[in-house]
């Protein structure tokens, strides 16, 4: 049996710190967390690879007294609880006085602070827990605290961590919640040297949602504001429309601490309920306040988890709040104007005028005057309406041509220029047969036709013209004589019954069912041999299609390169973890790349998916690599979502060509249920039918 014993200082310490330090983005949370409890209006991260080689916070709070410096990083040391009953009534973020003796166990400390007022600073150094004296040093008012060398003494959790670019982007998703959480502060995060955030610190949310989350996400939001008892809420909300393919956007803040819960998350889209597309999920910037005393903040070494004393309350508050603002955002704005303030067009009279052929003939030789100008709208506007009369002709307003002298051995003009206009009337022009030509001059049927007698032979290929105004009979006679030519394709057509030389023709088989058609653009009715219907789902039934072909496939799917790359605008954390697995999305199809931020620059895409869904299977995917566990569960669910995005949607205008397909593989049996597991097709009997209508 082992004994029990008591463990070394240095292994507590470690196990402890393991509760508190995850990794770099849980060192920059403790330590920005105590620069805003010491009341700074100004707070500067930075971190070099991804935190694991730097982090160092400097804010301009009270600052600590260099007795205190020792103090400060032995466990259970705070300067924010007193009394057992203080637990109940917690109003800072910090409390417990683990934070700084847990970084300093795993990492090598250095601290320089000087307190508001005092002459000189104090500076104290530590390496794996172990302090060295104190110092004094100058330094600014407020506090700087420089950690290096992360888990440099504890190499068992050092080859946990992921890559830097992953590190980075957990620090920056941290930033953003820290600067949302309070607006009234400064934060400005440089990684690497680059500036990645600052924010203006003037006390407005809606600013600082822009610094930190967009421009795009911002002008999305429209405000809520309610109170629901001791509970207020206030912040920002997606409109319906701008729904999310994740809830990576959900900000949720209880008395100032950034936590994810549940239960808020259900208060919200629960307001969104029929007002969303399903499928999307409502982005926000929630600032829940309540007493201290109604939640519980000491259920999580981490505290990003809470325990409220009502939760009914805070879900009741939350979700009013909700639906009250997105039933006033989809009102109308103003009420109509009333009849006697609405300004009326002029009338338009005597713009589309209705006449007999009577009036006009009368109009146009003028038998009626002109309408006046006044009552025209042309007249109001202040139009000139004076219009050539429509009986000038066009002879009349161009000017004459130029008398020329008919060509040698050639007809005169007067009587070519009859007959070509005789031959038109007639339908044959040069011996060609074109549709006949209406003259819209009465007169011309009564002007003599002048044959033309030409001195000398024209060569043309066509025969001579047939003057059948002149000669009825011989129109008669040529209409007799004149024979079709026979149709020869160009392909040699087989005769019934034949085959062409090496071929053979099979008959096709008549399916065992009947396609009769498609409802509400959805569904495909059906109505097989045994009497049995058939409601298919089109886009189940087509998204397993897609997802058998996926996953039978051994190579990527055909790629589309994009004429203008998308540029996805992603959370942080999103964005990070797809840049991770680019080797995963190149093999699904996409060409992806860093585009700064939370932005990710997509180039290529699979063929089967639509350049407008790229943004929300991007986030689709990021989800499904964070929950997925196994390369190969990880790679069915991205499956899934590329199926799905590729699938023909319900509502959408299906050729029959493409539903019968379908119809032949759920008649077959190869597709029965959809990759989520819905079923593709349901069948009613005829007996089922009959006992709908009582024949049975």
């Amino acid at each position: 049996m082992p004994h029990i014993q008591q463990l070394d200082r240095h292994v507590s310490e470690l196990i402890a710190a393991g509760e508190v330090v995850e990794r770099p983005a849980s060192v920059v949370k403790e330590l920005v967390e105590n620069a805003i409890d010491a009341g700074s209006s100004a707070v500067v991260v930075e971190i070099q690879r991804g935190g694991m080689g730097l982090i160092r916070v400097t804010d301009n709070g009270c600052g600590i007294a260099p007795a205190e410096l020792p103090t400060a990083f032995l466990r259970h040391a705070t300067s924010k609880l007193r009394t057992g009953e203080d637990l109940g009534r917690i109003g800072t973020l910090g409390f417990r006085g683990e934070a700084l003796a847990a970084i300093a166990a795993v990492s090598r400390v250095e601290i320089c602070t000087r307190e508001k007022g005092a002459d000189a600073g104090a500076r104290l150094r530590l390496e794996g827990g172990t302090p060295g004296a104190v110092e004094e040093t100058g330094a600014a008012e407020g506090t700087t605290i420089s950690v290096r060398d992360l888990f440099f003494n504890t190499p068992a959790r050092l080859k946990f961590m992921r890559k830097d670019s992953a590190e980075t982007a957990a620090v920056a998703g941290l930033m953003q919640h820290l600067a949302l959480s309070h607006p009234d502060i400064s934060f400005k995060f440089i990684k690497d040297g680059t500036e990645a955030l600052h924010t203006p610190g003037d006390g407005r949310l809606d600013s600082t949602i822009y610094a930190s989350l967009g421009r795009d996400f911002a002008r999305s939001l429209i405000p809520v504001s309610g109170r629901g008892g001791e509970v207020a809420v206030e912040g920002f909300v997606t409109k319906p429309l701008m729904g999310r393919g994740s809830r990576s956007m959900q900000v949720f803040f209880v008395n100032g601490r950034f936590i994810k819960s549940q239960l808020l998350t259900a208060a919200v889209e629960e307001g969104y309920r029929n007002q969303i597309m399903k499928g999307k999920f409502p982005g926000c910037v929630l600032c829940v306040t309540l007493p201290v005393t109604a939640v519980d903040v000491n259920v999580h070494p981490a505290k990003t988890q809470v325990k409220f004393a009502r939760e009914r309350e805070v879900f009741d508050a939350v979700y009013h709040t909700v639906l009250d603002c997105l039933d006033a955002d989809g009102a109308p704005r103003s009420a109509a104007p009333q009849a006697s303030q609405t300004l009326t067009a002029p009338a338009r009279q005597d713009f589309f005028k209705t006449m007999d052929a009577a009036t006009f003939r009368a109009q146009q030789t003028g038998g009626e005057k002109k309408p006046a100008a006044s009552q025209t709208p042309s007249a109001v506007r202040g139009w000139n309406t004076e219009r050539p009369a429509a009986s000038v002709r066009m002879a009349d307003i161009l000017p004459p041509k130029p008398a020329r002298g008919p060509a040698l051995g050639s007809a005169p003009a007067s009587a070519v220029t009859r007959q070509t206009e005789e031959a038109k009337r007639e339908g044959t022009v040069f011996g060609g047969s074109h549709a006949p030509v209406k003259d819209s001059a009465p007169a011309a049927q009564a002007r003599p036709a002048v044959q033309a007698q030409p001195s000398r032979p024209v060569p043309s290929p066509a025969p001579a013209p047939v003057q059948t105004a002149l000669y009825p009979e011989a129109k008669a006679a040529a209409e007799s004589t004149r024979t079709e030519r026979p149709f020869v394709p160009a392909i040699p057509q087989p005769r019934t019954g034949e085959d062409l030389p090496g071929q053979q023709t099979l008959d096709k088989a008549e399916a065992p069912w009947r396609m009769v058609g498609e409802v509400l653009h959805t569904y495909i009715i059906c109505e097989s041999a045994q009497g049995e219907v058939w409601l298919i789902d089109k886009h189940a039934a087509h998204e397993r299609v897609n997802f058998d072909r996926l996953m039978a496939s051994h190579e990527p799917p055909m790629q589309q390169m994009l004429l203008r790359p998308v540029a996805a605008e992603l959370g942080r954390e999103d964005a990070a973890l797809l840049l991770e697995h680019l080797d995963t999305l190149e093999s699904l199809g996409f060409s992806c790349e860093d585009f700064g931020g939370d932005t990710v620059l997509v180039r290529q895409i699979p063929a089967d998916l639509d350049a407008s869904d790229v943004t929300a299977t991007l986030e689709e995917l990021a989800q499904k690599l964070r929950s997925g566990r196994s390369s190969e569960e990880k790679r069915e669910a991205l499956l899934h979502t590329m199926a799905c995005k590729a699938s023909i949607k319900g509502g959408w205008t299906s050729d029959p060509a493409e539903l019968r397909v379908l119809v032949e593989k759920v008649q077959r049996g190869e597709v029965k249920y959809c990759p989520h597991g819905r079923p593709v097709a349901v069948k009613l009997t005829k007996y089922q039918i009959e006992k709908m209508f009582g024949r049975a």
